[in-house]
């Protein structure tokens, strides 16, 4: 098969769509090939190549890609040709002969893997090919809506329908199969904090549709994360855009303090992950949280209390995810019995009183205590009281007759796509970090009397502002703010803005923009102008010419 310029007019969103399933970097599965390399043409050669073509040329030849110089060669101009797919069969004549069993070969890093057995600490998360599963884990990545109260819906990137998405459980020493299905439109992946292995190798950079498993073994008690990543600059953004999730590795070979002592596992336990959503990718960057909650909902626990008794033994599995916001938990009338750093209870992670426990973005514990002998509701909070009112409260409830709540996961809560709509309809307000929401459609960014310039900056895979009305005559210049723009992954911080409609004879197509790059145009025309980005098609923006 021959690819030659003359598949150059094919719209530019189709070529954007099935680009965002590939990428330019040799680790990448070539999904559509004509598509890929249409768009290193784009960013390496043609009228307006990116100032960055130089650097990212020379990434491409140093990376020792065999389909490198034929790639570059493309950019350049010239036709490319492509092998034609091996059949597989036996030919016209019949049936291949059943291949002999293959010998597998000895382990590179055997001498590693021995080493390590004899070490006496917790190993790795290496497993034999095909050892049998203990637990398999199923993960769906996607982009959608979610309600997460108080009238709000937000629009972002979910996992199995929800933010946060499921939590995992498994006991140390379990080995998983782990299997991420990319159901959405775009490129997603995923990187799991309990695995002591390379894992984005192998769930990095998953095309939509795709489908990618692996097999690994949990050795190591705690709490962990997991979250989205599909290489490069996404990696971030489709974090910060809400795919991510609590992993939890219960001990085997050491014990928690408190239970010890107490002589029985809790009453009642508890998986709580904090976490924040944006509306914007500028705030997303720049930390400025929407909202800030426990378990995907805006005081969630508030309206639905955690119910314990007086003297219950309660265990907390806190996480904060972030991703960019300090949290110092806290439940008001409590002293720690134990807390447990990154949920492990080894003697020297292991922490005596205290009234919080200060965590990171991806920092985790594990706090055992027990309830008063007094009845009345104990405030969970983030004493980073700033998170707590965007959203970060709940209530833990004692009564001496309470029926006690059951084992509290993390996930956050579920819809069908009939109450999503009911949500819709009746929401005081939708928010999306990078497409316009009502409030930005109905109050639009204008320019002071007089000026006739408006800057729009990419930044944190979304155009700022959004929605903008402006006199006819304006010039309207893009500026790229992202920084991360060169990696293996989602087509990282390189973008453009390219009319879906426009008045008539009024679109236009910026260049392919690097870090801090510029480009403008003056609209005359009025009317409307609704724009995207060819590599991250869900990013969308609207100037009104009024």
């Amino acid at each position: 098969m021959k690819v030659s310029t003359a598949l150059l007019p094919i719209t530019r969103r189709a070529i954007a769509l099935a680009a965002l399933a590939v990428l330019l970097l040799p680790a990448s599965a070539v999904a559509c090939d004509a598509c890929n390399n249409l768009q290193a043409r784009k960013l390496l050669g043609g009228d307006a190549p990116s100032a960055h073509a130089e650097e990212l040329t020379a990434i491409v030849k140093k990376s020792g890609w065999s389909g490198g110089e034929k790639l570059l060669a493309f950019a350049g101009g010239a036709p490319l040709e492509f092998a034609p797919a091996a059949d597989g069969g036996g030919g016209a004549g019949g049936e291949a002969a059943a291949p002999a069993p293959a010998v597998p070969p000895p382990h590179p890093f055997q001498s590693i893997i021995d080493r390590d057995k004899k070490l006496g600490m917790w190993e790795t998360s290496y497993v034999v090919p095909g050892t049998k599963a203990d637990k398999k884990f199923l993960l769906e990545m996607n982009e959608g809506d979610v309600f997460i109260g108080n009238g709000v819906v937000y629009s972002g990137f979910t996992v199995n329908g929800t933010i946060p998405g499921p939590t995992l459980i498994a006991d140390e020493g379990d080995v998983i199969e782990m299997t991420v299905v990319n159901k959405g439109g775009i490129p997603h992946g995923v990187s799991i904090h309990a695995a002591y292995t390379q894992t984005s190798k192998y769930f990095g950079k998953i095309p939509a549709g795709g489908t990618k498993t692996l097999l690994f073994r949990v050795n190591h008690p705690g709490v962990y994360m997991y979250h989205c990543a599909p290489g490069g600059h996404a990696i971030p953004m489709h974090t910060l855009l809400g795919q991510y999730g609590m992993f939890v590795v219960k001990p085997k070979t050491v014990k928690f303090k408190a239970e010890e002592i107490i002589g029985h596992k809790p009453d009642v336990e508890l998986y709580i992950v904090q976490h924040e959503l944006y509306g914007s990718g500028k705030e997303a960057v720049e930390g400025h949280a929407a909202y800030v909650m426990f378990n995907g909902k805006l005081f969630r626990y508030v309206e639905s209390p955690i119910k314990v008794r007086p003297g219950d033994f309660v265990r907390i599995n806190f996480l904060n995810v972030g991703p960019n916001l300090i949290s110092t938990f806290h439940l008001v009338g409590i002293i720690w019995d134990y807390a447990y750093w990154q949920g492990t209870p080894a003697p020297e992670n292991t922490f005596v009183g205290g009234q919080t426990v200060t965590a990171g973005p991806s920092d985790s514990w594990v706090v055992d205590f027990r309830v008063p002998p007094d009845e009345g509701n104990y405030l969970i909070v983030t004493h980073a009281f700033g998170s707590t009112t965007r959203g970060a409260i709940g209530v833990l409830a004692a009564s001496k007759d309470a029926e006690r709540t059951p084992p509290m996961l993390a996930d956050g809560p579920a819809f069908t796509a009939e109450e999503i709509a009911q949500h819709l309809a009746k929401a005081v307000r939708v928010i999306s970090p990078f497409k316009p929401n009502k409030d930005e459609l109905e109050n639009p960014t204008t320019l002071p009397a007089g000026q006739k310039k408006l800057r729009i900056q990419i930044v944190g895979n979304s155009y700022w502002p959004k929605v903008a009305s402006v006199p006819a005559g304006t010039t309207v210049e893009f500026v790229n703010e992202d920084l991360f723009t060169f990696a293996s992954g989602e087509f990282a911080g390189i973008h453009d803005a390219v009319t879906s409609e426009a008045p008539e004879g009024a679109h236009f197509s910026s260049k392919m923009l690097g870090h801090a790059e510029k480009w403008s145009t003056v609209l005359t025309k009025k009317g409307e102008y609704k724009f995207y980005c060819t590599p991250h098609p869900y990013m969308e923006g609207i100037i009104r010419v009024e």
